[in-house]
């Protein structure tokens, strides 16, 4: 991957890029059953130790540049975080490291609320079946 220099991201930055750069739930969930996105979690371990979404991969945000092996730069990589701050953050990161990148809007809190009860259970069953129909 080649690097791209912060001023020339900054040049090209525009209305598209700023909505590109964005992820919501409902896209989200369906492009992460499909298998398209790699969901990354960039919160400090001890807020991972503390509560956790059971999906993602958990990658601290301050760990980033040391861990890129551990992305697949053949799929969009989402950032998360509570929010949404630290998720735009290591979104821009790993853009200037040439991957495409997005960040969860709603942030991980609202991806907790989201998946709660019958729709946490129907959501892990449609990754189960599409995860094993290859």
């Amino acid at each position: 991957m080649n690097d791209i220099p912060f001023a020339d991201y900054l040049r090209r930055f525009d209305y598209d890029e700023r909505v590109a750069m964005k992820i919501q739930l409902p896209e989200l969930l369906k492009l992460y059953a499909e298998g398209q996105v790699q969901l990354i979690d960039i919160r400090f371990n001890e807020e991972y130790a503390a509560w956790r979404v059971g999906i993602g991969r958990h990658i601290p945000l301050n760990e980033l540049p040391d861990r890129l092996d551990e992305l697949d730069p053949n799929k969009t990589i989402v950032t998360m975080c509570p929010h949404y701050d630290r998720a735009e953050i290591a979104r821009l990161f790993l853009t200037l490291k040439g991957y495409q990148a997005r960040y969860l809007t709603d942030g991980m809190l609202g991806l907790a609320d989201y998946l709660r009860g019958d729709k946490a259970r129907d959501y892990m069953a449609r990754i189960a079946t599409e995860t094993n129909t290859d």
